[in-house]
């Protein structure tokens, strides 16, 4: 899939006219003024709706749960002053990474096929949420002193026809709104990606990583990619030059020595999107059976292929891989997941059911084990539970459109067709389609009848929906 770096927070400066300033912006500065962070926020959430409708995603929980915990590490130690963030995952095995106004913060699965150690990872979230804390989109709104939100909605229809895979027609929207001002564009984008660089650094450190990974990640991509005719789109938003990799590098080296360069768990998330981009099961299973009998104790390669094995129904196979893992850590999320896992799609279901159970006791807030314990219920038919346990997955996941996708069809399966249509309208707006989402609620209203509390409620969140849309519209033509 061809996607352009969808990171208005980047495009932006690019509409700007030289003349940034080294200094920081100040609480209530002039960009404030034009461009408010109640601004950045609405119009971000619009443009995720709609970037969600149109790119393919992972819905693996385990990965979204990484991601989104990770990022939040390194926000707690950022400069992002609004932590209401939102995280869209591409199915794209191009390495990429984006934020955009409001906090929505992207990553493509090559990111984890490129970033060799989690603080190669680390290295380009740090980077990206440097272009969040200092407001770059709304400096560069503030320097060009006439781009309004119009100008800012062209940007998103070009971008967004670009990340559908529009290509040259999406890419002609975006240089379409100032083509006049492309050297002053480049110039002020460089400025501001060198103030990425350094914030971002100083967040590494902050965070507990080693910030020498920045600029190794830097030096091993512009070897990777050097004499690539056509090199990723991060490259082309993110130039790595050798002044850059110099100053990144210098930067780092003054930093004290030490910090996290790698995690065991980054390992395992990165040998689960390996597998997602593998052509089959069988051909991951061979590349990680020969990293296991290069080092037969390399963790990672059991991991990576006993769940290319359960991918491949090699149950047998899968359980003498996870044994020693659950052997050497009991405990261990990651391993526990893949067992429970293998049980369910082994059709051990009391299995897994006991081992869900014992980890939820540890771990009882924890995303992914969750969501494989509604997968368990559903499994076993107990679709009340089901919708039940997915209520309570919406309290802390009331954004996330593949938990009401889940929860419509839970609803269907148990015979709640007003909440059925009621969830569908969830997803449909949180995916851009407005009007989908309106129609489910017609649905749910004839549905309710004469019961006058739930039809006002369903009425309510319609009128919700149709003014939400009108202010989309507004800011999108």
């Amino acid at each position: 899939m061809t996607f352009l770096r969808p990171t208005l927070l980047t495009l932006a400066c690019l509409l700007a006219s030289p003349g940034f300033a080294d200094d920081l912006p100040s609480l209530g500065d002039a960009s404030s003024a034009i461009v408010s962070p109640q601004q950045e926020y609405q119009l971000g959430r619009a443009w995720l709706a709609y970037l969600r409708g149109q790119v393919s995603q992972l819905n693996d929980p385990q990965l979204k749960d990484y991601v989104e915990t990770s990022v939040y590490k390194l926000v707690e130690t950022s400069q992002v002053n609004d932590r209401r963030l939102e995280f869209i995952l591409i199915n794209s095995p191009q390495l990429n990474a984006f934020a955009a106004p409001g906090g929505i913060v992207g990553v493509n699965g090559g990111l984890f096929l490129n970033a060799q150690t989690e603080g190669e990872y680390a290295s380009v979230l740090a980077h990206e949420l440097a272009h969040l804390s200092q407001r770059h989109f709304a400096r560069g709104v503030e320097a060009q002193q006439r781009m309004q939100i119009p100008m800012m909605a062209a940007l998103l229809g070009g971008i967004i026809a670009a990340a559908a895979g529009a290509g040259d027609a999406g890419i002609a929207a975006i240089a379409g709104t100032q083509a006049a001002a492309i050297q002053e564009q480049r110039r002020f984008s460089r400025q501001n990606e060198q103030e990425a660089d350094r914030i971002g650094i100083l967040n590494l450190e902050k965070a507990g990583y080693d910030p020498r990974s920045m600029p190794t990640m830097f030096e091993r991509l512009m070897r990777q990619y050097r004499f690539d005719a056509k090199p990723p789109e991060f490259l082309l938003t993110h130039p790595v030059t050798e002044s850059r990799i110099a100053d990144t590098r210098n930067r780092a080296e003054q930093s004290k020595p030490g910090g996290k360069e790698d995690s065991q768990r980054y390992q395992l998330i990165r040998a689960r999107v390996q597998l997602q981009y593998e052509d089959t099961p069988g051909l991951a299973a061979k590349r990680f059976q020969a990293q296991l009998d290069e080092n037969p104790k390399n963790d990672v390669a059991r991991y990576g292929l006993a769940i290319a094995q359960i991918k491949g129904s090699q149950f047998k196979q899968a359980r003498e891989n996870l044994a020693p893992l659950l052997a050497k850590a009991p405990n261990d999320i990651t391993y526990n997941l893949a067992q429970i896992q293998l049980d369910i799609d082994n059709s051990r279901l009391p299995d897994a059911q006991q081992r869900t159970d014992r980890m939820l006791t540890q771990y009882p807030g924890n995303y992914p084990l969750n969501q494989v314990r509604v997968d368990l219920l559903l499994k076993q038919n107990r679709t009340a539970d089901a919708e039940k346990a997915l209520d309570g997955l919406l309290k802390s996941r009331p954004d996330d459109p593949d938990v009401w996708y889940q929860v419509a069809e839970t609803r269907g399966l148990s015979g709640n067709i007003i909440g059925l249509h009621q969830a569908r309208a969830e997803y449909f707006a949180l995916v851009g389609d407005f009007q989908q989402a309106i129609q489910q609620l017609d649905f749910a209203k004839r549905r309710a009848g004469s019961n006058f509390p739930l039809s006002s409620r369903i009425d309510a969140r319609q009128r919700e929906l149709i003014e939400q849309e009108r202010l989309v519209k507004g800011m999108m033509s």
